[in-house]
């Protein structure tokens, strides 16, 4: 069997694995005829960019009950690849890594066709294309991939794994911070969102989303805070009356008074409350 034919098995190979990858995930994915191909990088020489516009949320509502969970975040096996290339000469790279990009810039045209089932597949293909050494391809990979994801109803956790992924491979990323920050909000994570988007102005001060959200998100945090606390106090609250109902007691017979000199709190019992 020439090397030509080998070859050709171990691509197949490789397309039949994505498409076993991809197969269940048309009816979680949202399809959008607009021009949306900013959301995605295009140069893999620049890598920082502007912020992108996750998907209106009301039309995420309406496709939501067509959702599957599809898990994506462990479908590259990084120590398979470094084994792959023990054998591959510079010059091999480089033509994989020119494969790669090839197969970047044709998910970016499925993802700006609305094509994210196979924006995903074809970027996730780039991913087991390129080789390890090249971070910056790999990342960009990484966070276009994520952007197809977030298009996924039950995908945005993946995507938030291909954005760590993309700023583990390059640290000043900050469109994978901006990506990962938004979808962090979308899934209530505040403080995580916050802390991306903090990180963002301290390669950019100038960001505009990245300010705006700085001023937003701190009194958004501090009002889920508090909400958690008026929860958490009222099932202590239960809990305890529960506990003191056999005494004939409640946990009205005691009050909480703060010392306005140290802050601190003790506890005073009234055998008679109101």
């Amino acid at each position: 069997m020439d090397d030509t034919h080998k070859q050709s098995q171990k691509l197949q190979s490789n397309e039949e694995v994505i498409e076993e990858l991809t197969k269940d995930l048309e009816s979680s994915c949202i399809k959008e005829n607009k021009n949306i191909i900013s959301d995605v990088d295009t140069n893999s020489t620049n890598i920082s960019g502007d912020s992108w516009n996750i998907i209106n949320k009301e039309h995420d509502e309406d496709n939501s009950n067509n959702a599957q969970n599809i898990d994506f975040s462990e479908d590259i096996n990084e120590e398979l690849l470094k084994n792959r290339e023990l054998s591959l000469t510079e010059a091999e790279k480089e033509a994989l890594k020119d494969k790669a990009e090839e197969l970047k810039n044709k998910g970016n045209a499925f993802f700006k066709d609305g094509e994210y089932i196979q924006a995903i597949s074809v970027y996730t293909e780039g991913l087991q294309t390129c080789p390890l050494a090249y971070n910056k391809e790999r990342s960009i990979l990484y966070a276009n991939r994520a952007a197809a994801k977030t298009k996924c109803q039950t995908e945005k956790d993946s995507a938030i794994s291909d954005c760590t992924k993309a700023i583990e491979l390059n640290s000043s990323y900050i469109k994978a911070y901006i990506r990962r920050a938004q979808l962090y909000e979308e899934t209530d994570k505040l403080d995580e969102a916050l802390e991306d988007f903090k990180k963002v102005l301290t390669y950019d001060p100038s960001h505009i989303e990245a300010n705006h959200a700085v001023r937003r998100l701190p009194p958004l945090i501090n009002e889920r805070n508090e909400k958690l606390k008026t929860e958490m106090l009222s099932k202590l609250k239960d809990l305890g009356n529960l506990v003191l109902k056999p005494f004939g007691l409640s946990t009205n017979n005691f009050e909480l008074q703060q010392d306005p000199n140290n802050g601190g709190y003790s506890v005073k019992f009234n055998q008679n409350p109101r």
